[in-house]
Parts: structure tokens; sequence; C-alpha cells
């Protein structure tokens, strides 16, 4: 009987320590691991198909040294993974709102900064949300000013009735606040439309915005800045955004260059900068080398700023928004609350395109804004 007892137990004690063997195998999970690993496949939902998103997951994976940090960093980095795709617009939002925001001319006295400065009257186009009262200068209401591409014309994105319903339905459905939206041109009454002189129009467009279309939309409709004093346009940069497509793209990217001063948001769609070079001639270090020092020397990263890129994959003119993407990622001082690449599969260079940039970056926008 004693002779059993013993057998047992040492068939017990050997069971024990197999078990305690197998529990500790390097391939077996507890639990914390398995969550871990669970974060990191949500955290990192991007396909690297395109040369930079493989770019950018190298330099990511450099720096993060666990899921835990990686999952930390997107929380405080705006919730926003660096690259990716964006998210179609659903068909709900293209269909009138109930509730509908108005959409005005505006009329302003301008100079013509190409040629000789002579005196010259400009429009834009000003939408309105739902409920938008002229009477009452208690509400203040952040503002986006977009700009068109080559050829284009005053009052463009609302010529889209489905875009403009999406405007409707964003704020109505309380993804983005009421927001005040201009639909300006670079163009005038003196210019030609031809690309050159296009280019010419653009790249002064910055001293129509500073000196005159921002102090006649900012002096009549209710946003943020105090007064339309270059002090308190300033002021109240935390509170406006500015965005275009194609050759408006490649203005969005100057704005940043000149009235980074008044505008705490971009959203470039299909272009890049072009404060050095031009079409066929990016020069994409250089301009990203200004942009980088021009972000150290006016403490930019302490002020704030967001530039949401965006560009098709079949967009005829892709290549060089990828070029700046690629260069712009490169750069450790730009990181995801600063700057965010991301493509619409399928994309062509056309307002389909614009449309899903405009519904998948308002959202990100003055999140920050007090």
């Amino acid at each position: 009987m004693k002779q059993r007892i013993a057998i047992c137990l040492i068939f017990a004690l050997l069971l024990t320590l197999l078990c305690a063997c197998n529990g500790n195998q390097p391939g077996a999970q507890t639990p914390a691991e398995e969550s871990s690993q669970g974060t990191e496949a949500v955290s990192n939902p991007e396909v690297s198909s395109s040369p930079v998103q493989s770019e950018e997951s190298e330099v990511g994976g450099a720096e993060s040294s666990s899921p835990a940090e990686s999952e930390e960093s997107e929380v405080s980095e705006m919730e926003i993974t660096q690259t990716g795709w964006t998210e179609v617009v659903p068909a709900e939002y293209t269909q009138a709102a109930v509730e509908q925001g108005s959409v005005v001319r505006l009329d302003y006295e301008s100079e013509d900064y190409v040629r000789d400065s002579s005196p010259i009257t400009k429009t834009a186009y000003v939408y309105t949300p739902y409920g938008y009262n002229e009477d009452d200068t208690e509400t203040r209401y952040n503002i986006l000013y977009l700009m068109h591409g080559w050829g284009g014309h005053a009052g463009e994105y609302f010529d889209f009735t489905a875009t403009k319903n999406m405007f409707d339905n964003l704020i109505a459905n309380g993804d983005i606040p009421p927001i005040i939206i201009v639909s300006a041109t670079f163009y005038n009454e003196n210019s030609s439309k031809d690309f050159s002189s296009s280019i010419e129009e653009f790249r002064a467009f910055h001293q129509d915005f500073e000196n005159h279309l921002m102090p006649a939309v900012e002096g009549r409709f209710h946003t943020y800045a105090a007064s339309t004093s270059s002090e308190d346009l300033k002021a109240s940069r935390d509170h406006r955004a500015f965005g275009g497509f194609s050759l408006g793209s490649v203005t969005t990217w100057l704005q940043f260059c000149y009235d980074y001063d008044y505008i705490h948001y971009f959203l470039p769609m299909s272009g890049s900068c072009w404060y050095y070079g031009t079409y066929g001639d990016f020069r994409f270090e250089d301009n990203v080398d200004f942009i980088e020092q021009l972000v150290k020397d006016e403490n930019l990263d302490e002020r704030g700023y967001f530039i949401y890129h965006a560009v098709g994959t079949q967009d005829a003119v892709k290549s060089q928004s990828i070029g700046m993407a690629e260069e712009m990622l490169s750069r450790e001082i730009f990181t995801p609350d600063h700057y965010v690449f991301y493509q619409k599969d399928g994309g062509y260079h056309d307002f389909n395109a614009v449309q899903e940039y405009l519904y998948n970056a308002l959202p990100l926008f003055f999140r920050d804004a007090e």
C-alpha cells in the first residue's frame, strides 16, 4: 500500500512539473501578449502597396519600440495614421439635407498684382451653414477657403450639388462643426487662363488673400477674427483652413509658405509645392528643405499646423504628389500631428476624388481650436 502511495505522489509531481514547463514555452502567449498583438493589428491598417506607404512603415518600425507605445502615440497624434487610404463618401451624404446652408456671391475690391497693381473687382462665393444669422454677432464660425485648378472659377466647389450637399450633411450629422466655406479664384478680369499665365496668377494670390479677400470675407461674416486688422486675423489662425485641387493644390502649398501666420490647416489635393521650380521641375528636396526651415524658424511645431495631403492612385499627375509625400515623410520633423498623406484607391484627377478628400479631411480640422 505504501509503495502504491509513493508511486502516485511521484506521478502527480511529474505531471505538475510538465504543466509548468508547457506554460512557459517560448511560443506560448499570455493574455497580455495576446491583447498587445491585437492592438498592433488594429493600429496599423495600411496596405503597403505604394512607395510612400512602404517607406513610412520602415521608418515607423524603427521608431516604435512596442505596440503599447504605438497606440499611445496615435491617440496623441490626432488618432490618424500618417499614410493610408481615404474612405468613400456615403451615398446619403450626397443627397439633399433637411438643414441646408446657403451660398452667396461676394464682390470685393483688390489689385492686379501680376501686372500693374491697378484696382480691380474680384468675386468669391461664400457658403454659410444652416442657422447662420447675420444679426447674431456672438456665434463665431471656423472658415475654410478653397481654390480651383487650371481654368477654374470662383464658386466652382458649389457648382457640384453633391459636394454642397456633403457639406450640409457633414454639419447636420455632427461630423464637423458649422463652418463658413469660401470658393475663391486666383484669376481676375485681366487674366489669361493659359497655363503659364495661370502660374503667374496663383503665385501672386497670397497678396490678394492677405490684403483683400480675407478682410472682405471676414469683415462681413462672423468668423473668430475680432476685426480685419492683420493682428486679429493672425490671432485667429487656429480657426482658418485653406485647401485646393490641382493648381489650387500648388496654391495651397504656397499659402503655407507665405501665410502660415494666418492659416493653421491645409488641404493640398493632387499637387506639390512649387516655391522652387515649376511644372516638370518639382525640386522636392529644395521645397521640403524650405518648409522644414520655415517650421523651425517660425516655431510652427509649438504654434501648430496640420497638412492633409491627398491624391488618387489613377490621377494622371500623381507623381508630383508622391514625390512630395516621400520627401516630407523622410523628415522626422513632419510627424502625423502635422502632416499626413492619403490616397484614393482608383481616384482620378477629378471632382469625385476632391469630394472624397474633403469628406475625409474636414473632420480632422479645427480639433485644437479654442
